[in-house]
């Protein structure tokens, strides 16, 4: 297992470093200069562009500004914002708390309920109970995130007025402890419920699917044939065989958490990485954007490496270090 980790690590930097170099040169060469939009439109002061351009290094080649940016990592650097000036790391730290306490969450309820309807739908398969799931979970696959967050705000903060429409805490009561805590969690309610609507159908059929299609396996057959109780099938053999794609999906899913729920966070003004990614989009700051990849990559990275090692402990036929025959 430690052979195989060591592999699996040194593929997960070569593939972090090839992303990295692939989102700096394709950022770049996007249209749109960060340093004319700092000078403003107007009455831009070539002066000062010459200055701004040389004083970020843009003035350099996109290799040389890559190979700065790498040695910047080496030293824990990611650069400063070239719209808040403030220091990439602690500005994505800012927003990571709030993506992170959105995201997961969602992920969590989402991944629990729809792999239990999911299973349950697929140990009742054809029922009324499985075709109402199902067309259930494709109305809710189909709705766009950014409309079911917007009706949510209409029906249940403008027009019931039960919870608010926007934002993380409410700004005028400026509560503490318990009191902030409670705030909050009254605050994600709505955007938390659009995430698990969206989410919770695609683990719903990952796990309806998986489980059928073990059901359906002949050593399954061969067991339910030799009189073993149905429960003890299930329990021991079909649920824990019909486990790993969701255990992929979940893993790949934290790994993109990240990135922020972008559409989510903007329609209930979160502040979270979502907004801060389009922000920097709009704004060409590089260093920030880099910065948001370099950290996907890495997050990405690992969780392969994570669901490989969970591989292992849940089926043991998984072996990952055979000796060569």
């Amino acid at each position: 297992m430690a052979r195989y980790i060591g592999k699996r690590a040194i593929t997960g930097v070569v593939m972090v470093i090839l992303s990295v170099c692939i989102n700096f040169t394709l950022i770049r060469l996007a249209p749109g200069d960060p340093i004319r939009i700092m000078a403003g439109t107007d009455n831009p002061n070539q002066a000062m562009i010459d200055t701004l351009t040389k004083k970020y290094g843009l003035d350099k080649s996109i290799p040389e500004q890559f190979v700065m940016f790498l040695a910047g990592i080496a030293k824990g650097d990611l650069g400063f914002s070239y719209v808040s000036h403030e220091n990439v790391v602690d500005a994505i730290l800012l927003k990571l708390g709030p993506t992170l306490m959105l995201s997961l969450t969602a992920l969590i309820i989402a991944v629990l309920l729809g792999t239990t309807l999911g299973i349950l739908a697929a140990r009742k398969v054809n029922s009324w109970w499985d075709k109402f799931l199902c067309g259930i979970s494709y109305v809710f696959d189909s709705t766009p995130s950014f409309w079911l967050g917007l009706i949510m705000i209409l029906v249940f903060a403008s027009a019931l007025h039960i919870f608010p429409t926007s934002g993380m805490v409410n700004l005028r009561v400026q509560s503490k402890g318990l009191g902030r805590i409670l705030d909050i969690a009254y605050h994600l309610v709505l955007p938390v419920t659009t995430l698990v609507c969206i989410q919770t159908p695609y683990y719903f059929r990952i796990a309806r699917s998986s489980v059928l299609q073990v059901m359906a396996e002949d050593f399954i057959t061969t067991f339910k044939a030799t009189g073993m109780p149905r429960k003890k099938v299930f329990n021991k053999y079909v649920f824990k065989n019909a486990m790993l794609p969701t255990i992929t999906v979940v893993g790949m899913s934290i790994a993109f958490l990240f990135s922020g729920a972008v559409l989510i966070e903007t329609v209930f003004a979160w502040p979270g990485m979502g907004r801060l990614l389009i922000d920097s989009i709009s704004r060409r700051d590089y260093p920030i954007l880099t910065g948001i990849y370099f950290i996907i990559s890495v997050a990405v990275a690992t969780m392969m490496i994570l669901i490989d090692i969970v591989y292992g402990i849940v089926d043991p036929r998984i072996k990952h270090d055979q000796p060569s025959t």
